[in-house]
């Protein structure tokens, strides 16, 4: 099956294109093929990872919902039918666009540290981390943010009852739903960390062990449950009650540290969005926590002094400029990211345009700048790998993009009894020890330290942008520390190259996060690009036989046209994905 779905990856990137042209560098460059068409629809639009979640918010969308009813939809139903990131025991970001008061809103409902939770928790006797505890154990989950996220959107921006919004995720959890093939192969690949756990293993395969065939009816009735007395109560029938306390029992049971108080006390944030502009465009991103909007307004902000367009899309020219940048990026991550509510993020001076200027001037434009010598700003002035994402949008000019997860695939592996949800391991996404990366690679200061209350920093980033003062598109993808650069180069391929929206998710993406120093670059660039950039210096495979790397994010879009036609994107890398549209 791995096989399969690698070779099917290396046909997806070739078809993005019809023929290859050379430039006068003698760089490859790809000429994109207008097949790649989206789906299109003149009164809604709902694209997520998974189809039955994207039918659900469509379904709100004919009943006279807005776009937040159906995102709030999506997000419940995602819950039911994709819980390798779907969920309600983890936490998310969303971006919401509101037509008629012209507004935009960044809801922060990311996971919390518990009361209990401190700066060493996750170190052994040697002061070494220890990566079991803090990404597999109960402790290494936070306060769940997700439910207390959708139905605080719901209230102060939806349009409909939450009984209404959320009844196809009850009708899905308890009525089923037939096994799909991707929720088919991942839980086979899973198979041995859900089974860890009883309760896991009992909720997600058959009696006997076996795991549903594709096609097969497969029903979650204690998540139904959990899922109708949330329902019934709004966001009290998770966070107090019957839920909780299973919850809790679960934690007291095993070893974790999340208790009735922490869940009566944690809060879903509105913050003030992360803004910039790029060519007349203007972008509206999520703010810290988030690590994603921050870093993608200050990468564009260098980008934007070059003339891209000229160099071909996916040039060795352009991809050198664009590695470079990324490099600077993930730097100022690892110094200035983090909880604003307990560390003062300069995002002023890192989204400026005269930063952006001076990080411009430092890159060689023949040669690649080694890891080793580039930091983080020196000073800066301070101000007082499986996650899913949808994009909805309405006919009423209002549009949504959230990101939420559990942090790894299925985070912990570990279910609450009785209640039919997994919960998450975002308390390795703080820095367990500064100077040590967490399971992404990705390395952190005291400015992500461990704290009690405080939110672990997050590389989600779901975005809108806006042309001619109008919204223009919802974006945002799954795929840990590559999210931030999936999302720049989504944006970027319609800005900048004016590509449609499902050739701007397909065409091939690369990655760099400053350390490891390494270029990662998806099937579909061509061979000789590749070895132009080895010869600049650039850590990057060259041999044909094993040129190709991990296919990075998964970023489900949607753009409204000018003349109100709104075309939805599912990005092809995996399985699933769905536009539902009418």
């Amino acid at each position: 099956m791995q096989v399969l779905r690698k070779v099917a990856m290396v046909m997806v990137a070739f078809l993005a294109f019809t023929h290859v042209a050379v430039a006068e560098n003698k760089d490859p460059i790809i000429i994109y093929d207008t097949q790649f068409h989206p789906t299109l629809a003149k009164n809604g639009m709902v694209v997520s990872q998974e189809y039955y979640a994207s039918e659900a918010g469509l379904e709100i969308l004919r009943a006279g919902g807005n776009a937040v009813d159906a995102a709030v939809a999506t997000g419940f139903a995602l819950a039911v039918t994709h819980p390798q990131a779907g969920n309600l025991g983890g936490g998310g970001f969303m971006m919401v666009y509101l037509k008629s008061e012209d507004r935009v809103i960044a809801l922060d409902y990311r996971e919390m540290a518990p009361a209990r939770a401190h700066k060493d928790m996750f170190l052994d006797e040697a002061g070494n981390v220890d990566n079991n505890r803090s990404r597999f154990s109960l402790k290494a989950s936070g306060v769940p943010g997700t439910v207390m996220g959708l139905t605080t959107a719901l209230a102060t921006y939806g349009s409909m009852s939450l009984k209404d919004v959320m009844a196809p995720a009850i009708r899905l959890a308890g009525e089923g739903f037939p096994m799909t093939w991707s929720l088919y192969d991942s839980l086979g690949r899973y198979e041995k960390r859900l089974k860890a756990d009883p309760v896991s293993g009992a909720n997600y395969f058959k009696a006997d062990g076996s795991r549903y065939e594709p096609g097969e009816t497969f029903k979650q009735p204690d998540l139904a449950h959990t899922l109708s007395l949330i329902a019934d109560k709004g966001s009290a029938g998770f966070y107090e009650g019957p839920v909780a306390d299973k919850l809790v029992a679960a934690m007291t049971a095993g070893g974790g540290i999340i208790d009735h108080e922490d869940l009566k006390n944690y809060k879903a944030v509105e913050r003030q969005p992360i803004t910039g502009t790029y060519r007349g465009y203007k972008v509206a991103t999520m703010p810290p926590p988030s690590s994603g909007g921050v870093h993608v307004v200050e990468m564009l902000n260098v980008l934007e002094g070059w003339d891209l367009k000229s160099l071909g899309h996916n040039s060795a020219a352009y991809i050198h400029r664009l590695t470079e940048t990324m490099k600077y990026a993930y730097a100022d991550r690892s110094k200035y990211l983090g909880d604003p509510d307990f560390y003062p993020v300069p995002v002023k001076a890192l989204t400026s345009k005269d930063y952006a200027a001076a990080i411009r001037a430092k890159i060689n434009l023949e040669s690649a700048t080694p890891s080793t010598e580039i930091g983080p700003a020196p000073d800066l002035d301070r101000e007082s790998h499986d996650t899913t994402h949808f994009s909805v949008a309405d006919n009423q000019g209002n549009m949504v993009a959230s990101t939420y997860t559990l942090n790894f695939t299925y985070g912990n592996g570990k279910s609450v009894e009785g209640a039919g949800f997994l919960l998450n391991n975002e308390m390795d996404d703080f820095s367990a020890k500064p100077g040590v990366p967490n399971a992404f690679g990705l390395l952190g200061g005291e400015a992500n330290a461990i704290e009690p209350g405080k939110r672990p920093l997050s590389s989600m980033t779901p975005t809108l942008l806006f042309k001619n003062g109008e919204p223009y598109m919802a974006t945002g993808s799954p795929g840990g520390s590559t999210i931030i650069t999936v999302v720049l180069q989504a944006v970027l391929n319609v800005m900048e190259f004016d590509m449609n929206v499902q050739a701007a998710i397909t065409v091939p993406r690369i990655h760099h996060q400053w350390f490891p120093d390494r270029l990662f670059m998806e099937p579909g660039h061509s061979v000789d690009t590749r070895r132009i950039l080895g010869k600049m210096g650039h850590n990057v495979k060259t041999d044909p036989r094993e040129a190709f790397d991990s296919v990075l994010g998964s970023a489900q879009s949607v753009v409204r046209g000018e003349n109100g036609l709104l075309m939805g994107a599912a990005d092809p890398r995996r399985p699933g994905s769905h536009a539902a549209g009418y």
